[in-house]
C-alpha cells in the first residue's frame, strides 16, 4: 500500500508538494541517509497555521498545524523516495513560535510523532528535538526537519 493510500485510510489526503524558497533542494540523498528539507504547515500555495501558538492559535490548532507538516515529509517520501526504500524515521528538529506564557510543545509536536507511527507503523518511529524559536518564515506557527535511512539501491 503506498503513502497516499495509507494516509486517505487515515481519512487525510497528502498535500501538494510546494517548491523550495530559496537556493536548496527538499529532499537531498547522501548514501543511505535523506534529509528533509524543513516542512511548513502549506499545502501547495495555501500557508496555514501563521502565528504564535498560545497567542493566534490554540494548541490544538497546533498539533494540526504539525501534522499538516509530517504530511508534506510523507509526500515528500512518496515523490522522491518510495515506500518501499525507506528503512525508517530517525529523527526530526520541531520548530514552534509561541506565547511566552504558553508551553505544552512535547503534546504540540505528537501532531507530526502520532501521524507518523499512524501511517509508518515501526517506519515511523523516531527520536525528537523540539527548538522553541523566536521566528519562523512567513510567520508560520511550526514546522519540522526529518532525517530517514534508506535501503541502499
Amino acid at each position: 500500500m503506498s503513502i497516499s493510500e495509507k494516509v486517505k485510510e487515515a481519512g487525510l489526503l497528502l498535500p501538494i508538494i510546494s517548491k523550495p524558497g530559496g537556493n536548496y533542494v527538499s529532499v537531498n540523498i547522501r548514501g543511505n541517509i535523506a534529509y528533509i528539507a524543513i516542512q511548513l504547515p502549506k499545502d501547495g500555495d495555501n500557508w496555514n497555521y501563521k502565528g504564535r501558538i498560545g497567542k493566534d492559535l490554540t494548541s490544538e490548532e497546533g498539533y494540526k498545524a504539525m501534522q499538516l507538516c509530517a504530511l508534506n515529509v510523507l509526500a515528500h517520501i512518496e515523490k522522491s523516495i518510495s515506500l518501499d526504500r525507506l528503512v525508517g524515521i530517525n529523527h526530526v528538529d520541531a520548530y514552534y513560535q509561541a506565547s511566552e506564557e504558553w508551553d505544552d510543545a512535547p503534546k504540540l509536536v505528537d501532531g507530526a510523532s502520532d501521524l507518523f507511527v499512524k501511517i509508518l507503523g515501526h517506519k515511523g518511529i523516531h527520536s525528537r528535538a523540539i527548538f522553541g524559536v523566536e521566528k519562523l518564515p512567513r510567520n508560520f506557527s511550526v514546522g519540522i526537519t526529518c532525517t530517514l535511512t534508506l535501503k541502499e539501491k
